[in-house]
């Protein structure tokens, strides 16, 4: 380790490691430190049930905002697979269970499904026009992703030019997003299952008047001009290894069991004392790379650390081995189809109003929404051949409105509460119990892991578990002195956020990593 470095990198994550391999190939030192025993952050693939040769990846699995771009620079070799199914949402109509099914690969089935829900076609249509605006948005702000920040006025002039873009900046930029849903969509069932996507990991409802739902959404729907989630092959932790390959062929070094001590950010030098293998050591950096939260770098400086409410995270996750997938009351689908795409559970728009207001007055909800998705059908590769053969999958599920505060008291107990009031949940539209198709490991115990937002700030040091690290923002400058900055900027000098915390962060992007690295060299090359 040198004691010197153009560039030095707090945390290993994968929006790190997007910025040292573009730093790196423009020849610049870098040095990236992490403090756990693995690169790769939340991305990470691990053997989370021991027993098994199975990698899941414990806090993220499905890519759609890391931008085409960001791959062909860097020479990824990352391959997104679709999945057939965009989501399944079982009901239950006329004392028969049954299921709307939203296909990728065919309209026809989805129009099919959705009429048979509604008795119409007229909410299909609704539901077009209602995505129509999210693909007119995302036409119009993706390619700005990866460029300067342009102020809202004049990035609202883009939507000037006729009466569909117009009513696409009305609906997802200006006003609560639950306006165009209830001004679109009449089905309560449809209505929630195009919501989820402003809730997943923050705390919000539909009439939010701080548009935290609004900022939420567009990040679920602008994903390289599609918004579709895409299932990365090898699993997540294929994106973090391509990513460190890429940084250390370029000649970036990294370190792991990195504990920062302090940070010294005083005039023109920044410093960074830490302790590695037992011993202390000290670096400089003409620019310092910080790829955690804003909350640990001001603990770190021995700031206050002042959060906006919107802040808050909301997320709960549990990762699941099966030795079989789980039969359906809704006979008429195979398992494989339900459950290859978003299997969306108490998630209707009255049902997702009821659960955000009992958790809002502190109490646990009596139904708690949630989502669950099986990699394994579109990609198995995470599996061992012998798991594949005896028809072993993976089930991951993020569940909604359980914020940080229901948990900071006793974390144990709300887990456990929590998880099983989950798996409940999914239980209601299963012919067999969960617990029946679990892998158990060889102490007899289930192969099932919750993870609340406790535990995952504790994990990754997000802010109260918020998987964004903090709230959503727009696409675009909203106060004026941010126009024309890469959105990664800080007070203090040469240090730039290149992580979540950043404007345009979060989700798995690369987004972020890529802007700081715009920024470095775009001061050193004095432009």
């Amino acid at each position: 380790m040198k004691s010197r470095y153009d560039v030095v990198i707090l945390g290993a994550g994968h929006n790190g490691l997007v910025a040292a391999a573009y730093l790196a190939d423009a020849g610049l030192s870098v040095l990236l430190l992490e403090k756990n025993d693995y690169i790769g952050g939340a991305t990470t693939s691990k053997k989370v049930f021991p027993d098994y040769d199975a990698h899941l990846s414990r806090y993220s699995y499905l890519v759609s905002l890391f931008p085409e771009k960001i791959v062909r620079d860097l020479g990824l070799n990352l391959e997104l697979r679709r999945r057939a199914t965009g989501s399944f949402t079982p009901y239950l109509k006329n004392g028969r269970h049954d299921g709307l099914l939203l296909s990728n690969v065919s309209e026809e089935v989805s129009r099919q499904s959705v009429f048979e829900l509604t008795g119409s076609f007229t909410e299909f249509e609704q539901l077009q026009k209602f995505y129509g605006l999210a693909r007119v948005f995302a036409e119009n702000v993706w390619d700005t992703m990866l460029e300067p920040l342009v102020a809202k006025e004049d990035f609202r002039r883009r939507f000037d030019a006729d009466d569909a873009r117009r009513e696409a900046w009305r609906s997802l930029a200006e006003e609560p997003l639950g306006r165009a849903i209830e001004r679109y969509l009449h089905n309560d069932l449809v209505r929630g299952l195009v919501f989820t996507d402003a809730k997943i990991g923050v705390f919000t409802h539909p009439h939010d008047e701080t548009l935290l739902q609004n900022r939420c959404f567009l990040y679920h729907l602008i994903g390289n001009r599609t918004g579709e989630w895409k299932v990365p092959v090898g699993g997540m932790g294929s994106v973090a290894r391509e990513l460190e390959r890429a940084a250390r062929q370029s000649g970036a070094e990294m370190f792991t069991r990195v504990n920062v001590r302090t940070l010294d950010i005083t005039g023109k030098k920044r410093s960074v004392e830490f302790e590695l293998d037992g011993k202390a050591q000290t670096v400089e950096a003409r620019f310092l790379l910080v790829n955690f939260g804003l909350n640990v770098l001001a603990k770190l400086l021995g700031k206050p650390y002042q959060p906006d409410a919107t802040d808050e995270g909301s997320v709960f996750k549990i990762n699941m081995l099966l030795r079989r997938l789980p039969k359906l009351k809704a006979t008429r689908y195979a398992e494989t189809e339900a459950f290859c795409g978003t299997f969306h559970i108490d998630e209707g728009y009255k049902e997702m109003k009821a659960s955000y207001d009992q958790a809002k007055q502190g109490k646990l909800p009596d139904k708690l929404p949630s989502e669950v998705y099986c990699h394994t059908l579109t990609d198995d590769s995470i599996l061992s051949p012998e798991l594949r053969a005896q028809g072993f999958h993976t089930m991951t599920l993020f569940g909604l409105d359980t914020p940080w505060p229901l948990f900071a008291g006793n974390n144990e107990m709300m887990r456990r509460r929590a998880e099983q009031r989950f798996v409940d949940g999914l239980d209601g539209w299963l012919a067999e119990p969960l617990e029946d198709c679990l892998a158990i490991a060889r102490d007899g115990s289930l192969c099932i892991e919750g993870k609340s937002p406790v535990d995952i700030e504790e994990a990754l040091g997000l802010y109260h578990g918020n998987i964004f690290q903090t709230a959503p923002t727009f696409p675009f400058a909203e106060r004026k002195e941010q126009a024309g900055t890469w959105g990664v900027e800080t007070e203090l000098e040469n240090v730039f956020l290149c992580g979540s915390s950043a404007q345009r962060g979060g989700a798995v992007s690369g987004i972020p990593g890529h802007n700081a690295a715009k920024k470095v060299l775009g001061m050193i090359n004095g432009s």
